[in-house]
C-alpha cells in the first residue's frame, strides 16, 4: 500500500512539474527592455494584455550571458494619462518564483497605452525602467 502511495504521488509530482514546464514555454513576451546589466522581459500566454484580469511572468536576466538575475524586491506598476483628470495608475502584484523570475497579476478597467513603470532592488543592485505596453 504504501509503495502504490509513492508512485501515485512520484507520478502527480511530474504531471504538476509537466504542467508548470509547458506554461512556461508557452509564454509570448509583450514587450523587452534592456537597461544597463539586466534585460527586464514582460511576457504572458498571449503575448499582450486585454482589458479585465492580466495573468504574466516578469523576467530578469544578464545583458550579457542571458542567465537568470536575482534582483530581490521588485514592483510594477503602470498609469494611463487621463485629459482633464489625474493619470489611472494601476499595480500588479507578484510572488518570486526563483531567481530573476516573476508571476504576476493586474486589472484593466478599460483599453489603452499604459506607461509601465518596473523597480527592483537586491543583491544585483538598485534600478527600474519604464516602458509603453497596450491595453486591447
Amino acid at each position: 500500500m504504501l509503495k502504490g502511495l509513492i508512485v501515485a504521488l512520484s507520478l502527480g509530482g511530474l504531471t504538476m512539474v509537466g504542467a508548470l514546464a509547458a506554461t512556461a514555454a508557452d509564454m509570448k513576451p509583450i514587450y523587452t527592455q534592456k537597461t544597463k546589466d539586466v534585460t527586464v522581459t514582460l511576457q504572458s500566454e498571449s503575448g499582450q494584455w486585454k482589458e479585465g484580469k492580466n495573468e504574466f511572468v516578469l523576467e530578469f536576466t544578464s545583458a550579457q550571458d542571458k542567465q537568470p538575475v536575482d534582483v530581490g524586491k521588485v514592483s510594477l506598476n503602470t498609469s494611463m494619462a487621463m485629459p482633464g483628470m489625474a493619470p489611472m495608475v494601476t499595480g500588479a502584484s507578484l510572488t518570486s518564483e526563483g531567481p530573476g523570475r516573476y508571476r504576476g497579476a493586474i486589472n484593466f478597467a478599460d483599453r489603452g497605452a499604459r506607461q509601465v513603470t518596473v523597480t527592483w532592488d537586491g543583491p544585483a543592485g538598485k534600478g527600474s525602467t519604464k516602458f509603453s505596453v497596450p491595453v486591447r
